[in-house]
């Protein structure tokens, strides 16, 4: 076995394992139809190693040397619909389909050509070329530009690169006149050579977008309260952080605490379930009210936070009452029609950079409290011993 039989059985095995691993990490992904057609790519793309063997040892060099680049080529156009899937840029049906139809007849046209001819060379390169470009560009408009989407661009623009190149350099060191003749040269060892490199770079970095992909899931699972759909305190307290950190923060910025009132009364008379539907009620109430840039999450319990960046305590005081007002009016499945429900809300600002959101937290609980202790279905800011009317707030506003 020669030097470059000898990589064709390697990238033939490389090819199956990334087969392996994309159908296992598939299983994890949140799409895993991207990690299924990896998995068949490669498989694909590993015929073309068998093909190329079989031009050495068989008496079918048209029927290997055309199976060898149609499972290549159809190998990287399943691998643009994995990044399309994985990206959110699907393929374009059209130009996928121009380039097969165009591609494979063409590369029966030029079969008996000498191989070291530039005119067979553009022929069986360009296609390869064209396609790896496509995958490149898929990444780019997807407008991703994470470390490791930078990295698969990079290499897919390189392999791109490496099949144009090849146009070149077939004719100026030349390959042989036949394909038996080209597996035996010198310049077959050192482009099996290059091919097995970005093979697998292109494998591991396609992997590791799809674990780094599945990481993020997993971690904006762990700070996603599973009844309400929105953020847990440990999700709270890192989006906040983050826009603290900020080198420009605009202050103020407003907390607001709140708590549903008698909820757990509604647990005794009407069951868990209906509980549960009135927290998820109020979550969507909090998700469909807040502004964009708002940060929501239920702390626990029937306790839920609103943080709402670049908002003075006037502003965010009679947000507060709106959420009031709209929960107090509002139906709740699993409850009878005649049933409203009403809930408490403490509000307090950081002011400067030296404020803590820890110390706006207690504030905003200290002022919940009073509004409990007045009442309950109030707004009450912190400082304030007794609830203030929407009307001093609206005037202060």
């Amino acid at each position: 076995m020669n030097g470059a039989l000898f990589l064709l059985t390697v990238n033939f095995l490389i090819a199956q394992l990334f087969c392996v691993f994309f159908l296992v990490i598939s299983r994890r992904s949140r799409i895993p139809a991207a990690g299924r057609w990896f998995a068949v790519a490669f498989a694909v793309a590993s015929l073309s190693a068998v093909f190329e063997v079989a031009i050495r040892y068989g008496d079918f060099d048209r029927f290997a040397s055309f199976g060898a680049f149609s499972s290549l080529l159809i190998a990287l156009v399943m691998i643009r619909i994995g990044i399309g899937r994985l990206y959110a840029v699907p393929s374009n049906i059209w130009a996928t389909t121009t380039l097969l139809c165009t591609a494979l007849p063409l590369n029966l046209m030029i079969f008996d050509l000498p191989r070291g001819t530039f005119v067979h060379s553009l022929g069986y390169q360009a296609p390869f070329a064209i396609a790896e470009l496509m995958c490149a560009v898929a990444i780019y408009r997807s407008g991703r530009r994470e470390t490791g989407d930078r990295i698969l661009m990079a290499l897919l623009l390189i392999t791109a690169g490496n099949f144009a190149s090849r146009v070149y350099f077939a004719v100026i060191f030349s390959g042989g006149s036949t394909a038996q003749a080209y597996l035996g040269s010198t310049y077959a060892l050192v482009s099996q050579s290059i091919s097995a490199v970005l093979v697998v770079s292109t494998g591991l970095t396609l992997l590791a977008v799809i674990v780094l992909e599945i990481m993020d899931d997993a971690k904006a699972n762990s700070e996603i309260d599973p009844l309400s759909g929105l953020l847990n305190r440990r999700g709270f307290d890192g989006r906040v952080n983050q826009i603290l950190a900020r080198p420009v923060s605009a202050y103020p910025h407003c907390v607001i605490v709140c708590d549903l009132d008698h909820f757990k009364s509604v647990n005794d008379t009407y069951g868990h379930a209906a509980g549960d539907q009135v927290i998820l009620a109020f979550g969507r109430m909090l998700a469909g009210h807040a502004p964009p840039e708002a940060i929501c999450a239920r702390f626990g319990g029937e306790e839920f936070a609103i943080f709402l960046p670049s908002t003075s305590m006037a502003t965010g005081y009679l947000f507060a009452q709106g959420l009031r007002n709209t929960f107090s009016s509002m139906a709740i499945s699993g409850l009878p029609d005649t049933v409203r429900l009403s809930a408490s809300f403490g509000v307090c600002a950081l002011a400067a950079p030296g404020d803590s959101i820890a110390d706006a937290i207690k504030g905003a609980d200290a002022a919940l409290y009073d509004a409990k202790k007045g009442g309950r279905n109030r707004v009450n800011r912190a400082g304030a011993s007794t609830a203030n009317s929407p009307q001093e707030w609206q005037a202060q506003a």
